[in-house]
């Protein structure tokens, strides 16, 4: 049964990356390679190359680079001859920013992928309004953006962060293990963010 199946499927495979990780993650590319791995699966540096829109050369070098690091990892099931087949090495990517205060290039890097985050989710917003009337009013009603003004402790938000977390890892588990899957299902990216409301509000 799917509750079943839910109970026994293993725990997320997560990763606290460190300076080191943290440098070599640091790439727009690199970024890109990591998380397509982690939702399309093992691939190979040509299949990753056309997905992204790159070239085979400059993909796996920069897998390479990922794997001197263990964020990513080879296949060797699906290896044949020549080919390599790559694998993402963890299923999340952990971190405070907090982590990387004592040293200034490590520092960088994280902000550098904080902001990553978030030209992603304008990126995936603009593609969203390009083709929005392509979708049906059912979609149109469930996709969107919200957001709600609150004075809170630090230590409460990342209470706040933790159960809504929780339960979109619940959806998610609930989704996975659906039988049968609903055909009416799409792949969805949900974002959670919090940030400091502008100074001028408060």
């Amino acid at each position: 049964m799917a509750n079943d199946e839910a109970t026994a499927r293993p725990a997320p495979r997560e990763v606290r990356i460190d300076k080191r990780q943290v440098r070599v993650l640091a790439h727009p590319l690199r970024m890109r390679l990591v998380g397509a791995l982690r939702v399309k699966g093992p691939a190979t540096a040509t299949t990753l190359a056309e997905l992204l829109g790159t070239n085979t050369g400059a993909t796996s070098y920069h897998l390479r680079q990922l794997a001197d690091v263990g964020l990513v990892v080879e296949d060797p099931d699906r290896g044949s001859g020549r080919q390599r087949w790559w694998q993402a090495a963890h299923d999340v990517t952990n971190w405070d920013a907090t982590d990387f205060d004592d040293d200034p290039d490590a520092r960088a890097a994280i902000e550098w992928i904080q902001g990553d985050q978030v030209r992603l989710l304008a990126e995936t917003a603009d593609r969203w309004f390009a083709t929005q009337h392509e979708w049906s009013p059912a979609w149109r009603d469930a996709f969107g953006m919200s957001d709600i003004f609150m004075t809170i402790p630090a230590a409460r938000l990342e209470e706040l962060q933790a159960e809504v977390w929780k339960v979109l890892e619940r959806y998610h588990r609930e989704a996975d293990n659906a039988d049968p899957v609903d055909p009416e299902a799409r792949p969805v990216q949900v974002f959670l963010a919090s940030y400091p409301l502008h100074e001028g509000l408060r």
